[in-house]
């Protein structure tokens, strides 16, 4: 038994499954402190997105970045993605919920969100690209057809151009009995002239005009990926930690530590807000009083909307459908689901207020104040698991953690991705 440990052990060590050893200099906090420090940080690359094939092209970037701020996307071309996902304020509006259209969420910031597995708050899209698809056919959002928005880029000669450098030749368009100039599946109300000129298409040219939209979704989440946050305070305390840099571990503030003890011990923040991107990626009914609107099915509903996509990573737009298969064939649907929605990450959460998804909550100090009383808290009425009690925080707690909270923003990057391609 013990040669058979040993040969164990040398094929961990050779494989590189084994952990590498760290050397830590302070002696503030235990070695299980550390250890779970140690996962929130660093953060590595975004993960690969095998269904999107030019993910890492930076000709699909830039494709990207022009159509992310372009209004021209939309029904009377006054709403860009910018419009709602404002880089200087976090890639959020800093509402609420929207002013400006009649939705029910409050805008998600787009720091590190190629990093999600889910998306939307209620997780009904399964890809960045596809998620990027959405608010342009959405009534209450951009508005636009599909064949609105197909033929804006199919018939400019500066974006057709940047298209076909990403994605090969454009198609023609230019029989209009073929391609009407607008309509698409989701045009309502059914039997309207706009929907009735995508259900009088063929359906090859249906296909066609999907393909290119689907591209469009490919280019923006290109662009997308590249919002990343990952050195933030937090993020140099961490490398100070291990090296023993003087200078590093000063990044924290004596209250911003306290708060890190608490997030990591006593409030157990890190139960759902775990990882670099301090979120499990998963989906929970936390008992937010609704600012609007009731209680809504959220994840329950979600679950099925994501399956019948036509762009989930499964379909035929995918460019790896194992991995949406791998992703939906094992999604269950259960009662539990009602009323859940996706943990946010946490990194640049002080820039990106108001909090929660219907942004109840105006500062920070608010969201921890509610988990430490819980006051207010309403259920759903079906089986939720109860993870949940108050935390009974001190005021002085209340504000390291906020101090910590706050010590996990990091803005920098290249100014040329925060404006239009000139």
């Amino acid at each position: 038994m013990k040669k058979a440990a040993a040969l164990v052990a040398l094929f961990l060590i050779f494989s590189g499954c084994q952990k590498k050893p760290v050397t830590v200099v302070s002696t503030e906090f235990t070695s299980e402190e550390l250890d779970r420090i140690f996962q929130h940080s660093p953060s590595g690359d975004p993960p690969r997105d095998p269904t999107n094939i030019v993910f890492e092209k930076p000709d699909a970037a830039r494709l990207g970045q022009r159509l992310f701020f372009d209004p021209r996307f939309s029904k009377e071309g006054t709403v860009a993605c910018s419009t709602c996902h404002i880089p200087a304020r976090g890639f959020n509006d800093g509402e609420a919920l929207p002013q400006k259209f009649p939705v029910d969420r409050n805008v998600p910031t787009l720091w590190n969100v190629a990093y999600n597995r889910w998306f939307f708050w209620d997780g009904r899209v399964d890809s960045l690209w596809s998620q990027a698809l959405k608010p342009l056919e959405n009534p209450r959002e951009h508005a636009a057809t599909r064949l609105q928005v197909v033929h804006q880029v199919c018939d400019e000669p500066a974006l057709r151009s940047a298209y076909e450098r990403v994605f090969g030749p454009a198609p023609d368009l230019s029989d209009s009995g073929r391609f009407p100039p607008r309509g698409g599946p989701l045009a309502f109300p059914p039997g309207s002239p706009l929907h009735s000129a995508w259900t009088s298409m063929q359906g090859p040219d249906q296909a066609t005009v999907d393909r290119v939209f689907s591209n469009l979704g490919k280019a923006i989440a290109s662009y997308e990926r590249q919002l990343v946050s990952r050195h933030a305070p937090f993020d140099v305390f961490v490398e100070g930690l291990k090296s023993g840099d003087a200078e590093k571990l000063k990044a924290l503030s004596p209250e911003a530590r306290r708060g890190l003890r608490l997030f990591i011990g006593k409030a157990n923040c890190r139960l759902c807000h775990s990882g670099p991107q301090f979120s499990d990626g998963e989906f929970h009914n936390i008992g937010i009083p609704p600012l609007r609107g009731g209680l809504t099915p959220d994840r329950f509903a979600a679950i099925e909307e994501v399956r019948n996509d036509p762009f989930n990573m499964k379909g035929v737009f995918s460019d790896d459908r194992s991995v949406g298969e791998a992703k939906l064939d094992y999604l269950v649907r259960l009662q539990d689901a009602w009323g859940q929605i996706k943990t946010p990450t946490l990194r640049n959460i002080a820039k990106t207020a108001p909090y929660m998804h219907q942004g109840q909550f105006a500062e920070l100090e608010e969201v921890v104040r509610f988990y430490s009383t819980l006051k207010g808290m309403i259920q759903a009425g079906h089986h939720e698991r109860a993870i949940l009690t108050p935390l009974a925080l001190a005021p002085q707690e209340i504000a390291a953690l906020v101090a910590f909270l706050e010590s996990l923003s990091d803005e920098k990057i290249d100014a040329r991705l925060l404006k239009p391609i000139e």
